[in-house]
């Protein structure tokens, strides 16, 4: 990081998220075809393709990583089914979706007798997702919030612990919405008193109303980066969506944003690896896994320059200032008032959709 972008929280922002936000994956293997079967080639997102958490895995195996970006499960599940069998042996994947990889018998049963499952945080260990039939498929490797991220000079930070702020006419044009239906949805319902995992389409109308409400306070409703560039420039003071993925890593540059885990709760996002059972190469695949489950790993995917989050491992060798930052010492407060993102089935998601596009075209 040059020292001009170390002052500007604008640029910093956009390097750090360019690649999570973009529409098409970016491929990081030179040339048309990927690397031989001797390199490890991993489906990833964008924190993974880090220098910094790459390369000391690299020199100590005498290996190259190959990395391909995605952004979605959907996308990166669209790579697998045009890629040969073998082509790939690890995938970051969204904890909740591991099942969706395993029902295509994409993934091998990881060994939990070679990972630190002990060591993990309790809440983020995503059995209902991660186990299938009696085996586990994935690991979960760095979780956040879906939750305010705000400006603590501009709003009242005690108003910021309750959902119910969101409505207040107090910060009508100074709230920004990230534009991704599940966990707002899913703030919504928290709001309201509902819990994510028992929405149904009954609770539709209600939802609809609270996002409404939400909605007549914001000035816009934004994709990554244009909704995270308004809270980092001072566009607006709030962003519902927001948590430490936005405000961690730009702790330095601009200390004033900060995010809050509401006495109702937030929404938990977890992501985890899986190993290909096409494989070429399992045994580096299982050290690579090994190695960003490890203290040292965990510590720099967490701090990531593309975007923060919480390592899953406990022991996560962070300095207290990363802790400090990543409020290391409040996350079992934080967890027990979580709830995981809705998990609707393909008739209610269409319609959550369809509510999403209502909200956004409402004046």
């Amino acid at each position: 990081m040059t020292d001009t972008s170390a002052r500007n929280p604008l640029s910093t922002l956009q390097r750090r998220l360019r690649a999570a936000c973009a529409a098409t994956a970016l491929l990081l293997v030179a040339g048309s075809s990927l690397a031989q079967a001797a390199d490890l080639n991993a489906l990833i997102w964008c924190d993974h393709s880090d220098p910094a958490l790459l390369e000391p895995f690299e020199k100590a195996n005498n290996v190259k990583v190959n990395v391909k970006e995605f952004e979605g499960t959907g996308a990166g599940l669209a790579i697998v089914e045009q890629s040969q069998p073998g082509d790939w042996d690890v995938m970051v994947i969204d904890s909740i979706d591991v099942p969706r990889g395993v029902e295509k018998g994409l993934f091998e049963p990881l060994p939990e007798d070679k990972l630190p499952f002990a060591d993990l945080f309790p809440e983020v260990k995503m059995d209902k997702s991660t186990i299938v039939d009696g085996k586990r498929y994935g690991i979960t490797e760095k979780f956040g919030y879906n939750t305010i991220g705000f400006n603590k000079t501009k709003v009242d930070p005690t108003d910021m612990q309750s959902l119910a702020s969101l409505t207040n006419d107090k910060y009508k044009s100074k709230i920004a919405i990230y534009d991704y239906y599940l966990p707002v949805i899913g703030m919504a319902a928290l709001a309201i008193g509902k819990k994510t995992a028992d929405l149904t389409e009954a609770d539709l109308p209600a939802l609809k109303e609270e996002l409404l409400k939400i909605k007549a306070n914001a000035k816009l409703v934004g994709e990554v980066t244009a909704s995270q560039t308004a809270l980092a420039t001072g566009e607006v003071d709030i962003l519902v969506g927001g948590g430490e993925w936005v405000t961690a890593g730009l702790a330095k540059e601009n200390p004033a944003l900060d995010f809050s885990i509401p006495k109702e709760g937030a929404v938990l996002w977890s992501q985890s690896l899986a190993m290909f059972k096409d494989s070429k190469n399992k045994d580096m695949a299982l050290k690579f896994i090994q190695y960003i489950l490890s203290p040292e790993g965990q510590a720099r995917l967490a701090t990531s320059s593309c975007y923060w989050g919480m390592p899953s491992n406990t022991k996560a060798a962070l300095t207290d200032d990363q802790k400090k930052v990543l409020r290391f010492d409040e996350q079992p407060g934080f967890l027990a008032r979580a709830q995981a993102y809705p998990a609707p089935n393909a008739d209610l998601d269409k319609k959550m959709q369809d509510l999403w596009t209502e909200m956004l075209q409402a004046k």
